[in-house]
């Protein structure tokens, strides 16, 4: 978990009397912390089970490539320590690989999880596939990235999820808290618009890498990030101390959800929003709240994601 947000909790839970002791203890806290530049703590896992007749090799070069390209670079100047490194996943599925080019298509399903404040839970931020993540790589070849100046398919893809990462989770910690690392998203989105392959261009796709920074960034859907941070920071968060007060800020969060809809309706974002968070929905409603708690969260999920219908049925019993 983030400290420097759950210091602040505690100042604001117990009141200023203890803040002395807080201070001393946020000291002696921080000074045996491990701290380090690295923001990501990202699994990335290459599958090849698709490509037939190559030498695996490539393959595996380029897990171990990755992993150390997002995990080993710092890229902000934040500070994390070891156990607040943002935790997600990329699951790189290989369709096809042509040794001769170095050319790969592929798909990745990628996860940004975040832990629950004073529980052993972890909740998804966000999570999707990206069916063009498609790129050149040669074995070998070292990953380099400069912002300035764009000219490699496949670290620019890693540097758009890894400035995404850490902007959604800065959003989840404070009110749109990320912006300065997602404005760095939208600037490699607009350097990328030259490129060949699929996935950047503006109106290609409404779940392209464009349309998903370029809406979450819009203003008009500004109540999605204030979302963000109030189902996750006063919702989620909240529950471990009260229950009921929790879920009611997730219940009031979801309100900012059918906003964001009723303000930008093309936009995917809250289907998305309620697809990977489906579950985890209906846990926080089954069984639990008033009725009429329970029937303003049914509306407004079956309006955003009606093909969910059946999972949504189970809020009300």
């Amino acid at each position: 978990m983030n400290i420097k947000w759950f210091w602040k909790r505690e100042a604001q839970r117990l009141g200023t009397s203890m803040l002395p002791l807080l201070l001393t203890m946020f000291c002696w806290v921080s000074g045996n912390l491990t701290v380090s530049a690295q923001e990501l703590e990202c699994k990335v896992t290459v599958n090849h089970s698709q490509v037939q007749g190559t030498n695996t090799s490539v393959f595996e070069t380029l897990q171990t490539a990755l992993n150390e390209f997002m995990n080993n670079r710092a890229w902000t100047d934040l500070q994390f320590g070891k156990v607040e490194r943002i935790n997600c996943t990329m699951l790189i599925s290989v369709k096809t690989y042509d040794p001769n080019t170095n050319v790969f298509g592929a798909q990745c399903l990628f996860q940004l999880n975040r832990p629950v404040f004073n529980s052993s839970y972890n909740t998804t931020v966000f999570s999707m596939r990206d069916d063009n993540f498609n790129f050149t790589y040669k074995e070998y070849d070292p990953l380099e990235f400069n912002e300035n100046n764009i000219d490699n398919d496949l670290t620019a893809l890693m540097a758009y999820y890894a400035y995404l990462f850490i902007g959604m989770d800065l959003d989840t910690m404070s009110p749109l808290g990320g912006t300065e690392v997602l404005n760095r998203v939208v600037s490699i989105v607009n350097s990328c618009q030259t490129m060949s392959q699929k996935g950047w261009k503006a109106f290609e796709d409404d779940r392209n890498r464009h349309a998903i920074i370029n809406d979450y960034m819009e203003s008009s859907m500004e109540s999605f990030r204030q979302m963000m941070y109030k189902y996750h920071r006063q919702g989620l968060d909240e529950m471990s101390n009260n229950v009921d007060r929790g879920r009611t800020e997730v219940s009031t969060s979801l309100e900012l959800l059918d906003e964001a809809h009723s303000n930008k309706p093309q936009s995917m974002l809250p289907q998305i929003f309620t697809d990977y968070k489906r579950d985890e929905i209906v846990n926080i409603y089954k069984g639990h709240g008033t009725d009429k708690e329970k029937e303003q969260v049914y509306d407004i999920v079956m309006n955003l994601n009606a093909s969910q219908s059946r999972e949504w049925d189970k809020i009300k019993k």
